[in-house]
């Protein structure tokens, strides 16, 4: 039945048919709602308007009518009414349109102006009349406030089962719902111990990359689920292990909110997901899930992976222990302007900081050569973990010897997989038909492939197996006493040079949270170490200086040295007289050394009465020029010997380097300048005839 509000001005345009239905789901499942709406065309012949002029708008099938983003149908709307090529709107509802007021009134407002009308299945409304416009909004403002009602119902029930950990969510590899609908872990124990070997391996080694190179190194595959949630096998990778180490569904809790929207960073674009820090989770229900690993461990684990991030000056981390000489990095701090100290390399390890003048143009705050902090600190550390020493080097052996155990066993799992895939693959070609050519040459690639992946993990688990058998013994007095004889080792294992520099920034961060760093104005520096738990250690570092005027004690040292060298007293007593007193020299920690003294005696013109040479010796012993006019060889020949430490020697606390003046040594030194020795230690022990040496 035709409107009276419809005209022939109205009829001279178009009638347009705007369809939308709010989900993907409901677009499958609500096929009665769609024809409703597609019936609309005979609406609009009822109204007066051809068959040719009616158009239909249906881009907008599964997207949300809560706001104009990707509405792509309903943006060509509000442009054509523009235009004024529309004379008519036919929607099924209101809520069709739109269900938020900010996108419904300037529709409004743009027929209002242009004179098209709008229908619905209720009746013809003319937006540009007041009783049309009164309607049209009221009918708005109630589906508007309609999606918050039902959004608010559908939330709290949501929440309320969430609250419960009854919620259904999508569970991670490994854990699954039996048909009654209760979560447990994976019957596939392959499936179990990979699981199990990622958190034992991060745990030991401290790093995603690191855990992922080590699964990789030893061809380890990781569990996933493909796009039809059916189990698979790939590579690992820094995104996957990252998934199972911070998933908290393995350690059996229900987490709901561990994600939020943002807004788009550019116009159009869709909100990206975003993860929420552990704090700010919205449900956590623990004891929910059967569970691989306890909680404790899931949120040290979280912290050691946020910890790891280089994030220094917006979240405050340590960044993971990397290679490197300087001890301290990423855990220097300045005690002046309290920003992080980077490291610097260039001229000798420093700390630096330049976070004021990297920012602000600022002069840098302070530097502290690396050298002498790091010994102080490393020798604070040694000390604080002496008591646990051995505890601590049982504890590592045991956790090495179960990664050990936990990676061959991993191996094997993945090595009786891959024979099962092989075997199924061989029965699966055994029962082809032998006629059929196309289908017979494709099982019988995937036999072969099966089969060359079995002989690589038998490679695999062969390069796993210990050179030699490790027996279970019962520890004995005899062995114990060995194990006891152990203690005190860790500042060798400490100092040697097989240990990485990693290794030893991750040993110290252990009890380390951080160091606090002051230059100081003299040859002090502060030290201030904060462990972990809060206890706090002060050091006073002394460094390395350029002259006696900059000592904290330089011009009592100099006035005291001067007075010992005006009565005659010679330069390495007087030494040795400061160095009791509690003086050092500008670039040495512990003495005062006899040439600083020179120094302060030539510079106040003061000579001595009677010259003493330092390389006085006994008789029993030979200088090195002494030695050469010996051997008739040139003395430099020695030096350089002793450079590149073919030839060992103790120096002298005099700094010089003096030979017993036995025939077995000269026979020794000439054997080594015939190249009949490779080396000769002079220090403990005599070398043998083939350049080694006797222990």
């Amino acid at each position: 039945m035709k409107s009276e509000l419809v005209t022939p001005s109205h009829l001279a345009r178009k009638a347009v048919v705007y369809i939308r239905q709010s989900t993907p789901h409901q677009v499958v499942s609500n096929q009665e709602s769609l024809r409703l709406q597609y019936a609309l065309r005979k609406r609009a012949r009822e109204l007066g308007w051809r068959e040719a002029a009616i158009d239909v708008i249906d881009t907008d099938l599964g997207l949300s009518g809560a706001s104009t983003a990707h509405r792509n149908g309903f943006k060509e709307l509000v442009g054509r009414v523009g235009l004024s090529e529309v004379g008519l709107i036919l929607s099924i509802d209101v809520t069709r349109l739109a269900r938020n007021c900010t996108d419904w009134y300037p529709l409004l407002d743009i027929c209002g102006l242009r004179g098209c009308l709008i229908a619905d299945r209720d009746g013809v409304y003319d937006p540009g009349t007041p009783n049309g416009r009164l309607l049209l909004g009221l009918k708005g403002s109630i589906s508007e406030l309609e999606l918050h009602t039902i959004r608010s119902r559908l939330t709290a029930g949501l929440l309320a089962k969430a609250e419960r950990g009854e919620l259904a969510v999508m569970l991670p590899i490994g854990l699954m719902r039996d048909p009654s609908g209760v979560v447990v872990k994976d019957p596939d124990m392959a499936v179990q111990g990979r699981l199990g070997l990622v958190f034992q391996l991060f745990l030991q080694l401290r790093s995603v990359a690191k855990v992922m190179r080590a699964l990789n190194e030893r061809d380890l595959e990781l569990p996933r689920r493909d796009r039809y949630g059916d189990l698979c096998w790939t590579r690992a990778t820094l995104a996957a292990v990252a998934a199972i180490l911070k998933n908290p569904a393995y350690a059996g809790a229900f987490v709901y909110g561990r994600t939020r929207f943002q807004p788009p960073k550019r116009e159009g674009a869709l909100p990206q997901k975003a993860p929420r820090p552990m704090e700010e989770w919205r449900i956590v229900v623990k004891d929910r899930y059967p569970a691989y690993i306890d909680w404790p461990i899931y949120e040290k684990i979280r912290a050691v992976i946020r910890d790891n991030r280089a994030e220094y000056m917006r979240i405050k981390t340590r960044g993971a222990p990397r290679n490197g000489e300087l001890l301290l990095h990423g855990i220097a701090w300045c005690a002046r302007c309290g920003h992080k100290m980077y490291v610097r390399y260039k001229g000798g390890g420093e700390y630096v900081c330049n976070h004021l003048r990297t920012q602000g143009g600022h002069p840098t705050c302070q530097h502290i050569r690396a050298a002498h902090i790091d010994a102080a600190v490393g020798d604070a550390f040694l000390t604080a973990l002496a008591p646990a020493e051995l505890d601590a080097l049982s504890r590592s052996r045991r956790v090495q010897q179960q990664m050990s155990n936990a990676l061959r066993s991993s191996a094997e799992r993945e090595l009786e997989r891959k024979r099962y895939t092989a075997a199924l693959a061989e029965r699966q070609f055994n029962r082809a038909d032998p006629d059929n050519r196309l289908v017979a040459s494709e099982l019988e690639r995937r036999w072969e492939a099966a089969l060359n992946d079995v002989r690589a993990a038998e490679e695999a688990l062969a390069r796993q197996m210990p050179s030699k058998a490790i027996t279970q013994v019962a520890i004995s007095k005899e062995l114990n006493d060995k194990v006891i004889s152990l203690t005190g080792r860790l500042p060798q294992i400490w100092g040697d040079e097989a240990i990485s520099d990693a290794h030893r920034k991750a040993l110290l961060r252990c009890l380390i949270e951080k160091v606090v760093l002051d230059r100081g104005e003299n040859d002090l520096a502060l030290a201030r170490i904060v462990w972990r738990g809060g206890a706090v250690t002060e050091l006073e570092v002394k460094m390395s200086v350029n002259s006696v005027t900059k000592l904290t004690r330089g011009t009592e040292m100099r006035e005291r040295s001067l007075a010992l060298a005006r009565d005659g007293v010679p330069d390495d007593e007087i030494a040795a007289i400061l160095t009791q007193e509690g003086h050092r020299s500008p670039r040495c920690a512990d003495k005062v050394l006899p040439i600083t003294v020179g120094r302060l005696r030539r510079a106040a013109a003061i000579k001595v009465a009677t010259q003493r040479s330092r390389w006085e010796h006994d008789d029993s012993l030979l200088s090195p020029p002494e030695l050469a006019r010996r051997l008739e060889i040139p003395v430099n020949w020695l030096y350089v010997q002793i450079r590149s430490k073919r030839l060992l020697i103790d120096r002298q606390p005099s700094g010089a380097y003096l030979f017993p003046n036995t025939p077995s040594v000269l026979d020794a030194v000439r054997n080594l300048r015939n190249h009949v020795l490779a080396q000769l230690d002079l220090r403990i022990c005599q070398p043998n005839k083939e350049g080694h040496q006797h222990g």
